[in-house]
């Protein structure tokens, strides 16, 4: 399904999603934001669509035919990286914590408001820009060194104490904000405002399911809960 032509015509957006109303009101609501669609309705035919359209999001359902939504993001994320936004009917955080695990960048439980999806497909599109621009910016500039954390922002690279780490694109923009204020409190709004462009507070609970992924991956002790505030990073001494 192509867009109408448009300022927006360039990005591409894959739908893979097995409900076809719940595709077809997807991919018209995204065409009337002037980008491209494809949709994919089983997940043999959401790896091959990433493939071949090189979609610049995809909004993802968990459960499909043929193989489920966790592999299609496995298969999409080894291809290529790519922004991946997960459907699942089941609102449990295992379930979402696996999904970051693999490469997703955030879900919405079914039943969702569509003007909710179009607006976080938005802000992770602006994300993205924003990251590739700032990594252009720090080219050349020496990495970030916090305790035994090294971040190198050009190259989007994390290590501790030697051994690299390797993070999703949003676990990388979460932990270079958490670690440039160390040992300050960062509200979860601040957060969502800085690292996935959201200007409400409907999604404080991504911003907690994305610092356990981190912290499963850096080690609990890096990042301090504020209860009822938000986080902190908390470096090694010395």
């Amino acid at each position: 399904m192509a867009a109408a032509a448009g300022p927006a015509a360039e990005t591409t957006v894959l739908v893979v999603e097995d409900e076809p109303a719940i595709a077809t009101a997807i991919a018209h609501r995204m065409a009337a934001e002037g980008w491209q669609v494809e949709i994919a309705s089983d997940g043999p035919a959401g790896v091959e669509a990433a493939a071949r359209a090189r979609p610049d999001v995809v909004i993802l359902d968990v459960m499909l035919p043929g193989i489920d939504g966790l592999e299609v993001c496995r298969r999409i994320q080894h291809d290529r990286p790519v922004p991946v936004i997960m459907l699942t009917a089941r609102d449990d955080e295992t379930d979402m914590l696996v999904g970051l695990g693999v490469g997703a960048d955030d879900y919405m439980t079914k039943p969702f408001s569509m003007r909710e999806l179009v607006a976080r497909t938005k802000a992770l599109l602006r994300r993205v820009e924003r990251s590739s621009q700032a990594s252009d910016v720090g080219a050349g500039e020496p990495p970030l060194q916090v305790g035994d954390v090294q971040v190198d922002r050009a190259q989007r690279r994390v290590s501790r104490n030697g051994a690299e780490i390797h993070l999703t694109p949003t676990e990388f923009d979460l932990l270079v904000t958490l670690a440039t204020s160390p040992r300050t409190v960062l509200t979860r709004e601040r957060l969502l405002a800085e690292v996935w462009d959201w200007v409400d507070a409907s999604g404080t609970r991504t911003v907690d399911s994305h610092v356990k992924a981190l912290r499963r991956k850096l080690g609990a002790d890096l990042i301090r809960t504020v209860h009822g505030v938000g986080y902190a990073f908390e470096p090694a001494e010395g």
